[in-house]
């Protein structure tokens, strides 16, 4: 995996100066990422929260449970928030062809076409985050980051 990941392997102090610029780093990024992201929103009068569920149902409808998992949030906030989007005409549920005991929330016309916008109304940071990055270095990115979780 390389030296970047042979480096992460070894043990350091959580105090270090290098461990706390990293971290202060890694958060900067998440940050800067969630700012952009809620700017993008409200330019559509949309939470930071609606704004990523219907972002998420432009790439696939799917169930309020499975939402909730990805969002890490609990199924009663989704069931809100696409209830707003409903009344906006931006999502619809409608039975899971699978099962047709669920319902799918699922993107409208509208709402597929406001999720479009929001992504190209994204900074360029936010749209293409890695942008700057080679492959080589993304790959890198990457392996560490999947190291961390591993922890």
């Amino acid at each position: 995996m390389g030296t970047l990941v042979h480096m992460a392997r070894s043990r350091t102090s959580c105090t270090d100066p290098l461990t706390l610029e990293v971290v202060e780093l890694i958060g900067s990024v998440v940050n800067r990422y969630h700012d952009e992201y809620e700017r993008a929103a409200s330019r559509h009068a949309l939470t930071g929260a609606q704004a990523r569920v219907l972002g998420l149902l432009s790439l696939e409808p799917m169930p309020m449970r499975r939402i909730a998992q990805k969002l890490k949030c609990e199924p009663s906030n989704v069931t809100g928030i696409v209830d707003r989007l409903e009344s906006r005409g931006l999502v619809e549920r409608r039975p899971d062809p699978a099962d047709r005991r669920v319902k799918l929330a699922a993107p409208t016309e509208e709402g597929a076409r406001t999720a479009r916008e929001l992504r190209d109304g994204l900074d360029d940071f936010a749209r293409e985050p890695l942008g700057a990055l080679s492959r080589d270095e993304r790959v890198s990115l990457r392996d560490l980051l999947r190291l961390m979780l591993e922890q």
